[in-house]
């Protein structure tokens, strides 16, 4: 395996965990505090799903080169069908004993929004009223929506250890993970995508 350039989505997703991170000196992540909001996780939120959205537009032009998909309505008729693991995938922080599966109301047929994501247009375009919707536990799943939705951008460099760094919080649950690859100077996850 040769040792590669981390592609630039990732390094995105890799610098707004390391922003979640820092947070954790302030508030404990546990389920008790998944309602503390601040100006911090709204500027964690609001970046968040613009790279989401940024990354599910990519994920749609690779499935089709002139899909004008250009709301979470559109990715999620294209991609819920065209990526049955995104809905399905699980995405743990270990470290706090966490778990999620962010893209889990594109499991199936119904295809609706994650909760995550309206609480971020609540909070984009509302935030007088809304500003509470800034919270941990929306934050976290942002973050591990854009994890997911990365991981399948890059899934071939994904599924073959080529992705690093590794994130410092994040890690595939379940059947997603496919052990470790030790490079010289890292380790490397290998994910899988199941069927």
């Amino acid at each position: 395996m040769t040792e590669t350039k981390s592609p630039p989505h990732w390094r995105h997703f890799l610098a707004l965990e390391e922003d979640l991170a820092s947070t954790v000196r302030y508030i404990e992540f546990a389920e008790a505090n998944f309602k503390t909001y601040s100006v911090e996780f709204t500027s964690l939120l609001l970046s968040a799903c613009s790279e989401v959205d940024v990354v599910c537009k990519l994920l749609c032009k690779n499935l089709d080169k002139k899909s004008k998909a250009s709301n979470i309505g559109h990715y999620a008729s294209k991609l819920g069908s065209a990526y049955p693991s995104l809905g399905n995938f699980e995405v743990e922080i270990p470290r706090f004993g966490l778990k999620f599966q962010p893209w889990k109301n594109w499991a199936g047929k119904s295809r609706k929004s994650p909760l995550w994501w309206g609480a971020h247009n609540k909070v984009k375009h509302n935030r007088d009223d809304h500003f509470g919707e800034a919270n941990l536990s929306n934050v976290l799943n942002a973050l591990a929506g854009l994890y997911v939705a990365t991981l399948h951008l890059y899934k071939s460099m994904a599924e073959s250890a080529e992705l690093g760094p590794t994130p410092l919080l994040f890690r595939p649950g379940g059947d997603y993970f496919s052990g470790v690859t030790h490079m010289d100077t890292e380790v490397l996850i290998n994910y899988s995508f199941g069927s």
